[in-house]
């Protein structure tokens, strides 16, 4: 698949980033992970402690994938509402996933503090502001909502908008301790520390076929080395090219363009330089980074063709920048970094744990959508106690069956 395509940010801030030798012998193991990106580097982080023989393998070099595009904008909150998701599935359900999105952000910022190696974890808060007029209402019953969950959050009016960033909005939700972060680094502190504990990484080692052996309960995975890895226990973290392997109708993708700007002097104009999104659609959102550049990302287009989604990136890339100074007009940026990707998400709002007769003993970890790294964050959590414990109490909320 044809993920992405531009200049990358996050790789050049890491440019002695570790790298792994290729597979060069055949290999038995409890549990192979297939991916070398945030997800996959998630699951390792979990599974290191776990006295298992683990496996990771990666196509290309760690992090090289949809990591490298991530704009790693860290919220329990997503691009659907969450009174929209409880008329799907019930407030019990919505519930317990808002906590556990909570969960996988202080998960995310321990791990900052337990692996070596600084990846600008940052808690930030969030202002969501309505976009237009009849968005305002929608905002105050997710309002309700998230303070009935115990979510610490505010709902902003007109005014006080005005007054902390100086441009006129209806209305907004400002929420407290999400976050941002560096993904590259992320995905390699994770990884770096899974290593020190035992896990075996490998790159430029893709998988070429896998097939499954009932009478001796294991995956026999293929590889492009010639070699071959016999596992009790696959997932697949491949991302979106996960759905290369396995088809999900769930599955549906649109392409996104970001930017990110040379080093800003001054961000004193930038409210506690939180996060900034609206209600929007196709919608536009920002963040700050540790040396001072701002992201800024969106304009969806519902294309996934390569050819389509390349064409448009010289007048999204100017048109993200048209959209940032609508808010704030009077900072002049300069573009150093631009790129389109396929971005990835659920038509019924929710992350995906693939399980399917067809491939026993495997897991795929869809955590797709806007807040991605926190959903496989959570995922990966839930398929490791699986693995690990036997079971996990969470599970059904993010099967394909969706047992809510």
């Amino acid at each position: 698949m044809n993920l992405q395509s531009g200049t990358y940010y996050w790789p050049s801030t890491y440019p002695g980033a570790p790298s792994y030798p290729s597979l060069h012998e055949d290999l038995n193991c409890d549990v192979l992970i297939i991916g070398g990106g945030s997800s996959g580097a998630q699951c390792a982080y979990y599974l290191a402690d776990s006295r298992l023989d683990v496996v990771v393998i990666e196509k290309n070099t760690v992090g090289s994938g949809s990591t490298s595009a991530n704009t790693a904008i860290i919220q329990y909150s997503g691009e659907k509402l969450f009174t929209d998701l409880v008329h799907m599935f019930g407030e019990k359900s919505i519930s317990r996933h808002l906590e556990l999105c909570r969960e996988a952000i202080n998960d995310i910022e321990e791990a900052s503090q337990t692996v070596e190696g600084d990846f600008e974890f940052k808690r930030r808060d969030s202002l969501y502001f309505a976009s237009y007029p009849e968005d305002v209402e929608r905002l105050k019953k997710e309002y309700g909502l998230l303070k009935q969950n115990q979510f610490e959050l505010e709902f902003l009016k007109s005014e006080e908008i005005e007054q902390k960033y100086g441009f006129k909005k209806e209305a907004a939700l400002y929420s407290y301790n999400d976050a941002e972060m560096n993904p590259f680094k992320f995905t390699h502190s994770l990884l770096n520390h899974a290593a020190k504990k035992g896990v075996h990484i490998f790159e430029q080692t893709e998988m070429t076929g896998h097939s499954y052996d009932q009478e001796r309960d294991r995956v026999t995975v293929r590889t492009n080395t010639s070699h071959l890895i016999h596992a009790r226990r696959v997932i697949y973290c491949a991302g979106y090219e996960g759905i290369d392997i396995k088809k999900e109708k769930k599955a549906s993708f649109v392409s996104t363009y970001t930017v990110t700007t040379k080093s800003v002097n001054d961000l004193s104009f930038w409210y506690k330089q939180t996060l900034i999104w609206e209600t929007a659609r196709p919608y536009t959102y920002m963040r700050t980074t540790a040396d001072n550049r701002i992201i800024i990302g969106g304009l969806d287009e519902n294309t996934s063709y390569p050819e389509v989604r390349d064409s448009k990136l010289m007048h999204k890339k100017d048109k993200l920048i048209q959209e940032f100074n609508k808010l704030f007009p009077a900072i002049h940026l300069e573009i150093d970094y631009y790129l389109t990707a396929f971005y990835g998400g659920m038509i019924d709002g929710m992350p995906m744990i693939g399980v399917y007769d067809e491939l026993p003993n495997s897991y795929f970890l869809f955590g797709f959508g806007d807040n991605g790294t926190v959903y496989s964050q959570m995922l990966a959590k839930i398929i490791v106690e699986e693995i690990v414990e036997g079971k996990n109490k969470d599970i059904n909320l993010y099967l394909k069956e969706r047992a809510l």
